[in-house]
């Protein structure tokens, strides 16, 4: 049932549609936690600071900047999706394991997406130009050594 603050939506996750109610002002952020119960996308500071809540819709976005009615009609891909249905995990999150690029693992999600969007958008050729496009993503453990190593291992891969 609709009420007067609720909308209907269908947003697409990961490659299944999911229809819901959700009050108007809904952050992508909390739909996909609390109401698609896929919490691997993290709340950090919940202000758009930390890179913690990133997904990709294409491109990088903040799920907790972003109206989830904003993102019906685009593919959202969330950590949960990126590994292969069979479970063998996608190069970045293997390079992350790989090269240690991870501490508390928070912010790890928003990291290993934002490094694939860089990545595939061809934005890992030199260091610069990666720690511009990383630069959203805090880590509070100072990983950023490792996580640059892993970026870079996998840059490397498709070149």
């Amino acid at each position: 049932m609709t009420s007067l603050n609720s909308v209907p939506l269908t947003l697409t996750v990961n490659g299944q549609a999911h229809a819901l109610d959700i009050p108007v002002q809904a952050t992508l952020l909390d739909v996909l936690r609390e109401r698609l119960h896929l919490t691997g996308t993290k709340k950090g500071c919940d202000h758009g600071q930390c890179g913690a809540c990133t997904v990709l819709i294409g491109e990088p976005h903040l799920s907790c900047l972003t109206l989830a009615l904003s993102a019906q009609g685009h593919e959202i891909r969330t950590i949960e999706g990126l590994s292969n249905p069979d479970g063998e995990l996608h190069p970045m999150q293997a390079a992350f394991i790989e090269h240690d690029a991870f501490q508390c693992g928070y912010c790890t999600p928003g990291q290993i997406l934002s490094a694939v969007a860089c990545v595939e958008g061809g934005h890992a050729e030199n260091d610069a130009e990666l720690r511009d496009f990383m630069s959203g993503n805090l880590c509070r453990c100072a990983a950023y050594p490792q996580i640059f190593k892993a970026v870079k291992s996998v840059a490397g891969q498709q070149r």
